[in-house]
């Protein structure tokens, strides 16, 4: 039996190592080749150039601002979603307080966990297409029609370069935080009911409870959900795609890196510059991905 083992671990792990290495690894190779040419999708047998491509992005002003609006998504989109998803998830599993000996979450807690989730059963695109209706700029939009019952004008929420980004990631926060609702839900649900039930014998109040009870006991759930965020906010490709004015407009002002490889590679035929900053986005992720484990390490707290 100990003589069969191996073969019997070669054999299961042969198939999907196989298919990983295909559809997984060998497309990663491939880009990072062809980030060293000027292949333009046709040429059979593209020119290698080296690193003139990476050369010719740390010269580009559109890369750099695509940089920059991904920083303010890694700052913002993780800060607000999480922020909203704890005060929500708190609220469903202990913000109703003592009933019947033991924490419970307000009433109707399990309906409502449904409805924050709901955003999530819906494609990336229904979501652009529903906001795009939220935020016309006239008073057939949502927000315009709403805003015009005070007596405020219309705002062009996407055609103002000082407020289309922030409107993006309105919408990123909103398709994403009832996902991290359930995951805290989840993360809460497991902490036992005697650690808030003897918080609440010592005379800690809510605030108390979330600050010094919930949230050291949930941090390695807010660290997989910070890290998890962060990956999207490297993505936004889809949203901006659909949601913004001129893929990426007004003049750049939404713009993010998967919307410019897009470009470069389907509008302007340079799938070797495309797949340069692709090399560039995929070490911007992992770097990000590491550094966050990393300063957010801590030692888990024994129940």
């Amino acid at each position: 039996m100990r003589h069969g083992k191996y073969p019997f671990i070669v054999g299961f792990l042969a198939a999907p190592v196989a298919l990983y290495t295909t559809f997984v690894i060998g497309p990663y190779l491939q880009a990072f080749y062809l980030a060293m040419t000027n292949w333009r999708g046709v040429a059979a047998n593209p020119t290698f150039i080296g690193l003139d491509n990476f050369r010719r992005l740390l010269q580009d002003e559109v890369f750099w601002k695509a940089v920059r609006h991904h920083g303010l998504l890694l700052l913002a989109m993780p800060l607000i979603t999480i922020a909203i998803a704890l005060i929500f998830a708190f609220l469903l599993n202990v913000g109703g307080g003592a009933r019947g000996g033991a924490m419970a979450g307000v009433r109707g807690s399990k309906f409502y966990k449904f409805v924050f989730f709901f955003p999530q059963i819906l494609a990336i695109v229904i979501i652009g297409i529903i906001f795009q209706r939220v935020y016309a700029p006239d008073d057939s939009g949502l927000v315009n029609g709403f805003l015009r019952v005070f007596g405020v004008d219309p705002v062009p929420f996407m055609a103002n370069p000082h407020i289309a980004l922030w409107a993006i990631i309105a919408v990123l926060v909103w398709q994403s935080v009832g996902f991290y609702v359930v995951l805290f839900s989840a993360g809460m649900a497991s902490i036992p009911k005697d650690i808030y039930e003897a918080a609440t014998i010592d005379g800690a109040g809510r605030a108390d409870m979330f600050f010094k009870v919930t949230l050291p006991l949930l941090w390695d759930t807010l660290q997989v959900a910070w890290v998890y965020l962060g990956i999207a906010a490297f993505d936004a490709f889809a949203i901006v795609q659909v949601l913004s004015i001129d893929q990426g407009g007004p003049d750049g002002a939404t713009t993010v890196l998967g919307m410019e490889i897009y470009r470069n590679a389907f509008s302007y035929s340079q799938f070797g510059y495309a797949s340069a900053m692709g090399v560039a986005l995929f070490f911007l992720t992992i770097t990000f991905a590491a550094l966050t484990l990393r300063v957010s390490k801590r030692e888990t707290i024994e129940l």
